[in-house]
């Protein structure tokens, strides 16, 4: 599924300085297509998760358009674009993501049964195994470790089997083997399965997995051809 945006841009206010706000993210468009892993790079601050939460449809664009599809995501109402998040587009946050008062395995399943008759067990039993989890079933996210908390997002995200993911530093606390582990994962659910896929990344290994990169520098966006030149992040 097609994701995209089209001149889109967002300021915040700035309380100290001789500007009252600055822009995190210049008009700029960028689509996402289906059966490819993109990856987003850029220095701390560069705006890149300002534009992963506009595309994921949590944050309004104060100039432009998002689309799923042929959908304007914030043309619909509040629980219009819920339930159209929720069916479409998966997203692993950098932030901790956990419920506390839920248990991992409860984590891991609960987005698929705010909208859908199917819980998806199976699934979430096979991405806790495979991601080494599955020991931490009965665990609350406050018991875990940054890298624990990290792989339940990650596992959560591939049991909503949602046609979209974007993935904010999801290796940001694992090891290099579970590093690797991960990148393969978002580059087979890109070119086996037909998902749309955006990696937001400081990781340098990235760039063997990508089909296409983009830095972020001070809001504004540029494709790099990585197969010409020496991509480090």
């Amino acid at each position: 599924m097609n994701l995209r945006a089209e001149n889109v841009s967002k300021k915040y206010v700035r309380q100290t300085g001789s500007a009252n706000y600055f822009e995190a993210v210049s008009s700029l468009s960028i689509s996402l297509e289906a059966g490819q892993l993109t990856v987003l790079t850029g220095r701390s601050g560069s705006g890149k998760t300002t534009l992963m939460h506009m595309l994921a449809g949590l944050l309004v664009p104060d100039t432009g358009k998002v689309f799923l599809g042929s959908s304007d995501l914030y043309a619909m109402t509040d629980p219009e674009l819920a339930r159209e998040r929720n069916g479409h587009i998966a997203v692993i946050p950098q932030s901790r993501s956990g419920i506390e008062s839920l248990t991992v395995w409860e984590n891991i399943l609960l987005p698929r049964l705010l909208y859908s008759a199917s819980s998806r067990e199976e699934a979430a039993a096979e991405w806790m195994e495979r991601l080494e989890i599955q020991s931490l079933r009965n665990a609350y996210p406050k018991e875990l470790s940054g890298g624990e908390l990290r792989r339940m997002a990650i596992a959560r995200a591939m049991t909503w089997n949602a046609e979209v993911i974007l993935a904010d530093e999801p290796t940001g606390d694992l090891d290099t083997e579970s590093t690797g582990k991960v990148l393969s994962i978002l580059r087979d659910a890109a070119h086996r399965d037909g998902k749309t896929v955006l990696l937001v990344t400081h990781e340098s290994e990235a760039a063997a997995f990508a089909d296409r990169i983009f830095r972020m520098d001070g809001g504004k966006l540029a494709e790099i051809d990585y197969k010409y030149t020496t991509c480090t992040f």
